[in-house]
């Protein structure tokens, strides 16, 4: 090795060494499949959250072997196969690999790539003129009609299943339609914290999952301080509301007058008046003398 290589690389070392130390974070994603534009898209969305920095693993090696204040950093060795990028940050692995998920983008597919999502073909002008490319897009599935010079596709098609490969030629007719079925970004494999190697799979949060079980919880929560009667800000307007109106039956039920019981209560007694009314005719039948038997 000459001594500029050796130079260049000891002098790459220690900017190395030195991003470690300044972050608190140290996390290992792989390059596998992502694009040198992709990546340049990647790093303008994380370039407030994270430094991002291309680097061979031998010298990665070398450098979190030399971080003797970074106690364990050398044990992301473990995960350094392959291609790999290293991101440098003060946020938690948690939220790192939270940002990265959302940092995906879209891009056009190639041979052999996995549609992240249903490709739908909607229906409409392509802007392309006729020819070769209605065999092309027929030959996807895709109906198509001759309209004012250019090619319309007749109805929405679905083309791909998420989770689908796409082929050549289906790769070929969306990248000619502008449409990007292929999600890219940084998988995390490993991440560092303070002494801790916490793997990719460990990071990766299920935040629908989690808001629901919240809900679920805040909910049971609710209806058992309703249940036993334990005031809380969040439900005090129904405990009044239950309140009232038992102290409105049972005052009812007394024939206690009050202000919100008194137009009740007269209705009540005009109902029993008029129930009763109808009863006096048939208990005065019953009651009254029989006639004298008539002689003969």
């Amino acid at each position: 090795m000459s001594r500029p290589v050796a130079s260049a690389k000891a002098e790459e070392v220690e900017e190395i060494k030195n991003l470690a130390q300044q972050y608190k974070v140290v996390g290992v994603a792989s390059l596998q499949k992502v694009r040198a534009a992709q990546l340049q898209e990647l790093r303008k969305k994380l370039e407030n959250t994270a430094y991002l920095r291309v680097a061979k693993n031998a010298l990665i090696k070398r450098a979190f072997g030399e971080c003797k204040d970074k106690p364990g950093l050398e044990k992301l060795e473990e995960h350094l196969s392959g291609a790999n990028i290293f991101l440098f940050s003060n946020l938690s692995p948690f939220k790192l690999a939270l940002l990265l998920e959302r940092s995906r983008v879209k891009t056009t597919a190639k041979a052999g790539d996995v549609a992240a999502f249903d490709v739908t073909v909607p229906a409409g002008n392509t802007g392309l003129p006729p020819g070769p490319i209605i065999s092309q897009l027929g030959s996807v599935g895709l109906p198509t009609r001759i309209e004012s010079g250019s090619v319309w596709v007749s109805h929405d098609t679905l083309v791909a299943k998420k989770g689908e490969v796409i082929s050549a030629r289906l790769a070929g007719v969306l990248s000619k339609l502008g449409i990007k079925p292929v999600e890219v970004g940084l998988n995390i494999k490993a991440a560092y914290d303070d002494g801790l190697i916490i793997v990719g799979e460990q990071m990766r949060l299920d935040l629908e999952g989690f808001k629901k079980s919240v809900e679920s919880a805040q909910a049971s929560a609710f209806y058992l301080s309703l249940n036993v009667a334990y005031p809380m800000p969040e439900n005090m307007p129904l405990l009044l509301q239950s309140a009232h109106q038992e102290a409105y039956r049972l005052a009812l039920n007394a024939d206690v007058p009050t202000a919100d019981t008194i137009v009740d209560l007269i209705r009540k007694a005009n109902a029993e008046m008029l129930s009763l009314s109808n009863r006096m005719p048939k208990v005065e039948e019953k009651t009254a003398p029989s006639g004298a038997v008539e002689k003969g």
